[in-house]
């Protein structure tokens, strides 16, 4: 066990996994050394091994807790490398465990909440739907998004390598209306082209129903959440962007940044390195646990230049339109997927437990400095 102090190498390395399945594994051995239960919403399909696919959900602290503190990892699937060995290494750190429990604060973690995507490496659910898209009233219009539409099919082609006739249209878009405008069409949402990238759905994914049944049994008693979200693919590599994640409410954001630093960045005032972003998920807790006030950040770690990481979801999804791709390329594709999501070195990956514990226990000196 783990008691705050500076982890070595070796033993932030033991956190972390090569695949869903053996993620899966290390947080069901992590609830049974500390003598906590878990909850499991199984999957419909298998992963890409043949194994069982599930949300895994485990409460550390009271059902009665008026504070709660939820961190998850694997909203975009290959995302989940990274969230899961974090979550990993605050079930280890029994200074963590006891400071939550002297707050009263109940710690629920959500292990892969696309655990298809996670086993599969693929950013989106088995509905090719990206599940941070996914949260809207679908009876309702959706968004439109102008920029893919006229970007669609230049952003998922029909060859790839993509030809450089193609590339153009998009250096020219970022030509005439600025990179932040050519990251926002990329990035932002899109529900016409069920075929690219960042496509929202046109109803909720199976990880959508998943999660507010957790919400509804494990959110509806507090009076205060915080949500951890854990992500990776933007940013300087290594570093965790503390990104607010919830409406556009000053008030929210300055809990945030009094719970998290000054730091915290916003989608709202341009001050993230995200784009502004729709149907983002953290939607579901103002009608799934409206009593709570809540307080949110998607902790997004950088891997590699912003523009590698798009190409990669670019190709993974040309790889989805085109399973009968060669062999070679099916593996080369995975491997850039992998790579944009998951950096495999000692030294990010210490960075990452830094700064994800400090994250987690910041979270629980603000809950009791609430309470």
């Amino acid at each position: 066990m783990v008691e705050g102090a500076a982890l070595s190498a070796t033993a932030v390395e033991t956190f972390f996994a090569q695949s869903y399945a053996e993620a899966r594994q290390k947080f069901l051995n992590a609830a049974a050394r500390a003598q906590l239960s878990v909850q499991t919403s199984w999957h419909p399909r298998k992963g890409r091994d043949g194994e069982l696919l599930a949300l895994d959900v485990m409460r550390d602290g009271p059902a009665s807790a008026r504070s709660v503190l939820i961190v998850s990892s694997a909203c975009h699937g290959a995302e989940g490398f990274c969230g899961s060995g974090v979550q990993g290494a605050l079930l280890a750190d029994e200074t963590f465990r006891r400071q939550a429990t002297a707050a009263g604060v109940a710690v629920l973690y959500l292990h892969a909440l696309n655990p298809y995507g996670f086993s599969w490496l693929r950013r989106t659910t088995h509905e090719n739907v990206d599940l941070n898209r996914n949260f809207h009233p679908f009876e309702a219009p959706l968004p439109d998004n102008g920029g893919y539409d006229e970007l669609a099919a230049a952003i998922v082609p029909e060859t790839w390598p993509p030809t450089p006739e193609n590339e153009a249209v998009l250096t020219a878009y970022g030509a005439r209306h600025g990179m932040a405008a050519l990251q926002a069409a990329f990035s932002g949402g899109q529900y016409k082209h069920p075929d690219g990238v960042f496509y929202g759905g046109t109803a909720p994914t199976w990880s959508q129903h998943a999660l507010r049944t957790v919400l509804r049994e494990h959110g509806q008693r507090c009076r205060r959440l915080l949500w951890i979200d854990l992500h990776t693919g933007l940013g300087p590599s290594g570093y965790g962007e503390k990104i607010y994640a919830g409406r556009e409410d000053l008030a929210a954001v300055a809990r945030a940044k009094a719970i998290w630093g000054n730091d915290v960045t916003s989608i709202y005032d341009g001050s993230s390195s995200s784009a502004k972003l729709s149907g983002l998920m953290w939607n579901c807790v103002y009608e799934d646990c409206v009593q709570a006030e809540y307080t949110g950040i998607a902790l997004e770690y950088g891997t590699l230049p912003l523009m590698d990481v798009f190409n990669a979801l670019r190709a993974d999804q040309w790889l989805h339109n085109h399973p009968d791709a060669p062999l070679v390329q099916h593996a080369a594709i995975k491997r850039q997927l992998r790579d944009a999501f998951y950096t495999d070195t000692p030294a990010w990956k210490e960075r990452v437990i830094e700064q994800g514990l400090a994250a987690a226990r910041q979270a629980v000196d603000g809950l009791s400095r609430r309470a």
